[in-house]
This record gives structure tokens, sequence and C-alpha cells, in this order.
């Protein structure tokens, strides 16, 4: 769908998300939820998961907390809070560990809830989650794990969610049993190598994926992460070994990276957003530098943004980054790359490149009656034929709505708000850069 012309802003479309999504509001005696696509006869591209911080109540209750600081209005911080209820009482039924599509990410959205509303019963109930995480923990191959799986799907990003857990309740026992888990993932020798099997349908059994939801990259990160948070080397050199082959497996050309989606059968698709592309590679890749300080890491996150550039898009489609918009692999993930470097670095080509970004979003966005603004996209690149509009935060409305409240806040030098980023971004929580503080 080719951008809409007319006075939008990324404030105002935002405002705009947040009316499509509360028409999608369902109440009852456990509070609120959503209906992940509200549409007459709409089917949700990704059903089935009313409490995730993928496309459920926890993605889009930080959504609401982000709105209500952005306007002032707080009758958003009061849709927040229903949903932070239906949280409460409902993430018992959860089986799901993981943070993006299970309890790790419930944990993160109530930890956000109770720190921005002061209601304590909100951080009481994430440290009940995080208790329930900690004991559902098991021995695999002489470690301590869950799934067994170390990608951010899986054990990855239950870890993340783990460290945040304990830095922001004060529970060091939560940062404790993240370290051990993080030990058994840093004893492989390519950390997060092997993701074929069971991480997607349409990939060859024996795909290798780089990637960062489901590969190397995002496994990297979380390497990285565990060495800023101990100091301990071998989290260090583990996080090297996997940003080593990342490296090895990308194209580079022309100071430009591009990373393969999946070896050795897609080689040359090469995706650019967040889950399985340049995006989300990019943040390991700051990551790195940021505890570690070595240039050559930041070097390759400009290349991985020049490649985002010179792609062509968001006016051109390729064949990794098609008729989709959201966070997960769509224009609102790679927005969310060029307002955190603009923050980084302060190059003002990030900003300006993140604006084009914006842009694309506000005049994409479908406003054909009065239930506000909505996206829809071909979210499986596989199946064209499948557009949906959702409402949820990695896939749909919530998010790419946060994602502008993002570019908005970075153009407000005088009226910088604390932005809520979800454990597996790396970039500054106020998206300005420092000299935007200094008077002239």
């Amino acid at each position: 769908m080719s951008p809409e012309p007319g006075n939008e802003g990324p404030l105002s479309t935002a405002v705009g998300a947040a009316r499509w999504i509360r028409s999608a509001a369902v109440d009852d005696e456990r509070g609120r939820h959503w209906r992940a696509n509200p549409d007459p006869r709409g089917r949700a591209a990704v059903p089935g998961q009313p409490l995730s911080l993928y496309s459920g109540a926890a993605g889009i209750v930080l959504f609401f907390l982000e709105l209500a600081a952005a306007t002032g209005d707080e009758s958003y911080l009061d849709d927040a809070v229903a949903g932070a209820r239906y949280l409460v009482a409902t993430w018992r039924d959860q089986a799901d560990l993981s943070l993006h599509h299970g309890l790790a990410g419930v944990m993160f959205a109530l930890t956000e809830a109770g720190w921005a509303t002061g209601e304590s019963s909100f951080e009481t109930e994430a440290g009940a989650v995080a208790d329930h995480i900690v004991r559902s923990a098991r021995s695999i191959d002489g470690g301590l794990g869950w799934s067994g799986d170390p990608a951010q799907r899986g054990d990855g990003g239950i870890i993340l969610g783990l460290l945040h857990a304990a830095g922001i309740l004060g529970v060091p026992a939560y940062q404790d049993v993240a370290v051990e888990a993080g030990a058994r993932i840093a004893e492989l020798v390519v950390p997060g190598h092997r993701f074929g099997e069971g991480a997607c349908a349409d990939l060859p059994l024996d795909a290798v994926t780089p990637g960062f939801l489901p590969g190397t990259a995002g496994t990297a990160f979380l390497l990285a992460r565990l060495y800023g948070v101990t100091g301990q080397v071998r989290f260090l050199k583990a996080a090297r070994r996997g940003a080593d082959f990342v490296r090895a497996v990308s194209t580079v050309t022309e100071r430009c990276a591009m990373v393969p989606h999946h070896l050795p059968q897609g080689r040359e698709l090469h995706y650019l957003g967040f889950c399985s592309g340049s995006a989300g590679v990019a943040r390991m890749f700051y990551e790195l530098y940021r505890v570690a300080g070595d240039d050559s890491d930041i070097d390759w996150v400009e290349r991985l943004a020049r490649g985002i550039v010179r792609s062509g898009v968001p006016g051109r489609q390729t064949n990794g980054y098609w008729n989709v918009a959201c966070q997960c692999c769509g224009t609102a993930g790679l927005l969310e790359l060029f307002v955190g470097l603009w923050a980084a670095t302060g190059r003002r080509s990030h900003l300006e490149f993140a604006h084009k970004l914006g842009e694309n979003l506000v005049g994409r966005a479908s406003r054909h009656d009065e239930g506000g603004s909505r996206w829809y996209q071909a979210y499986r690149r596989l199946r064209p034929w499948e557009v949906t509009a959702d409402t949820g935060y990695m896939i749909g409305a919530a998010g790419i709505g946060a994602a502008l409240l993002h570019l908005d806040a970075a153009t407000r030098p005088q009226e910088a708000r604390r932005l809520i980023l979800p454990p597996d971004n790396p970039f500054p929580a106020i998206p300005l850069p420092i000299v935007t503080f200094r008077q002239p």
C-alpha cells in the first residue's frame, strides 16, 4: 500500500492507533485484553497469545504506558492498568516462559506498569512470575536452562528478562540464576549456531540462522549483556565467537553489510528487519561496543545501517523487506534502529532517515473509517496473500505506535522522556544525544 498524503504526524498517528486498539478491548472480571484482530471476519496473523509481549496484552500495556507519558492523557494509563490487571489474573495459566511469547514478557510488562503507576501490586506480581521462572529451571547438559534453545526466542530471552527483573525489582538471586544459565550457553563453540529445526516451518531442517530472534546474533547479544553485568571474560569471548561467525557469513560491499537469512540455502536472502535481519544484528554489535568499547563493533553497526539505507527502503521493496510495517520484520523495527543510533551517535543522518521511515509509516496507516489508525501487511513473506491488521506490539499497531512515539520523543529535546525499551534493545532510553541538552 502506497503512503497516503496528509498532515498527520508521528504523535497523532500513534493516538489514532490507540483509538483502533481500544476498539478491540475485551473487559471482564479479570481485567482487559485486546482482540488480536478486531476487523469483521478478520483473522489474526499470530492467534492464541492473549498475554504475550509479541501479539497480546503485555505489549499493548507497554504502548499505553508510553502514550500516557507522551500526551499527559491519564485515560491511557487507565487502559494500561486494566491490561496489567488482566496479566496479574491470568499469567498462571501460561506455560510458555519465553520473552516475546510467554511469561518473561509478562514479567517485563508488569515491572514497567508498576514503575509507571506506582502500584506495588504489579511489582509484587512480577516478582511472583520471576520466582516461577526460576523454579522452572532444570538441568540441561550439565548446566541450567529451560527449553535448551539458547536463542532469544528460547532461553536467551528468559535470561534477559531475569536480568531486567533483578535490577528493577532489586532481587540479586534472579541475576544469579540468569548468569548460571548463561554459562551453559557460553560453552557452545559458536553460540546459537544452528536453529533450522523447529525454528520455522518454511526453513530446511539443516539451516543455519545468523539472525537475532532465532539465531547467532541474538545469542551473542545475550552473552555481551552478561559480560557487561558480570565482567566475566568468558562471556565476552563467547560473544566474540558469535559475532565473528556473523561477520564471516555476511556480504560486505562498499562499507555496507548484509546478513543472510539462513545458510546455505538463503545466502542471497537478506532480511532488513529486527527478527532475522540487519536491524536486529546491529543491536548485537552495538551491545558489544557498549560493554567492550571496541571501535570495530560500532563500525559494523554503521555498515549494517548503511546497507539498509542503500537498499532503497522504505520506498523500494526487496526480498527481505516486503509489504510489512511491524516491529518484528518491518518498517517499525528499522525505525527503532535509526532512532537508537541517533541517540547513541548524534549523527544527523540517522535522525533524517528515521524521519523518512516515520513518514512512510504515517502515510501507510489506514484511516478509512472513524475507528483509528491500523496497518495492513503481509506478515508472512511467503504468503503475501494473507494481509491482516493486528493490534499487538511486535506484530501490529501497538508496536508501530510505540516506534512513532520514540521518533516523536527524538524531535523534542526540551521535553525529554524515558522510553520503554524491551530488554533486547541496547540503545539509550532517552532518545537524544547528550549534546542536545547542552545550552548554546
